[in-house]
């Protein structure tokens, strides 16, 4: 198998009346299968940095943002796969007394993701289906057509709740609908952020920004899954997972800076054998 090397990375441009500590998430997982080389971070202001892992294993970049303006940048090179992601149609269901310790966390509710509140929902539109992964992928169908992608149409405040009622939202409210529809069928699922190239792909007019889909629990490991683009796709690189958007926040100030620009940058660069 092929692979590809990507340029990965963003930058934020924030203004801050005083001093606020802040997290950004925006380091990719290592381990996966993306190899990460040639990480840096660049800090205008220049800025002492330290990092840590949180309960998901997920590399987070802590530091003082200081009065005035600040630009943050971070940028790597990743080698991936020249492959999509595996899809594995057999691939069944297990009953939450079969389910490891550590995942069943991902079948409860949280902050976004309300199986509980869409139980009626989900068990009506899905709970004929054959189980296993065909009825995970009928989940991911349906998020597809009834939510329309637009920005502007959700905050940072909305659940899967409402984007159901609205029908409008971005790939983290696909996400958490078809997150929390799995969870309501006891299949456990997680949410994904990170980095998503255009490669074979038809280009969209958007400026290139985070992505965010989901792993769910099937057989003996997490599959990927996209509601948003409901297709395979090449060069993933996987940021962080958690129960929803609230555990891989890309930023966290502990105080009120202005963000006055984000661009993300997530693309080919050569393709290798």
């Amino acid at each position: 198998m092929g692979t590809r090397r990507l340029q990965l990375g963003c930058t934020f441009i924030q203004h801050s009346q005083i001093p606020v500590h802040a997290v950004f998430q925006v380091e990719p997982v290592l381990g996966e299968i993306a190899t990460i080389t040639d990480e840096e971070w660049l800090l205008d202001p220049a800025t002492p940095t330290t990092s840590y892992r949180d309960l998901y294993g997920n590399r987070c970049r802590r530091l003082m943002l200081p009065a005035g303006r600040s630009e943050i940048t971070y940028r790597a090179t990743a080698e991936v796969p020249d492959a999509t992601e595996e899809i594995d149609t057999g691939a069944p269901e297990i009953p939450p007394h079969d389910l490891p310790d550590e995942v069943l966390v991902y079948t409860l509710p949280s902050r976004f993701c309300l199986p509980d509140v869409l139980a009626n929902e989900a068990w009506s539109r899905f709970g004929g289906l054959p189980s296993g992964y065909g009825r995970v992928q009928a989940i991911c169908g349906y998020v597809n057509q009834y939510l329309t992608f637009q920005y502007g149409s959700s905050g940072p405040w909305s659940t899967a709740v409402d984007v159901h009622q609205s029908g409008y939202g971005v790939c983290r409210d696909f996400t958490h609908l078809a997150v929390s529809f799995c969870r309501a069928l006891n299949i456990p699922a997680r949410y994904v952020f990170g980095y998503l190239p255009e490669i074979e792909v038809a280009h969209r007019e958007q400026e290139m920004d985070f992505a965010a889909w989901m792993q769910v629990w099937l057989g003996d490991r997490w599959y990927t899954f996209d509601p948003r683009n409901n297709m395979p796709r090449k060069g993933r690189v996987l940021i962080g997972v958690g129960r929803d958007a609230a555990d891989v926040a890309m930023s966290t100030a502990f105080g009120g800076p202005w963000l006055e620009r984000m661009t993300v940058v997530a693309e080919e660069l050569t393709t290798s054998s």
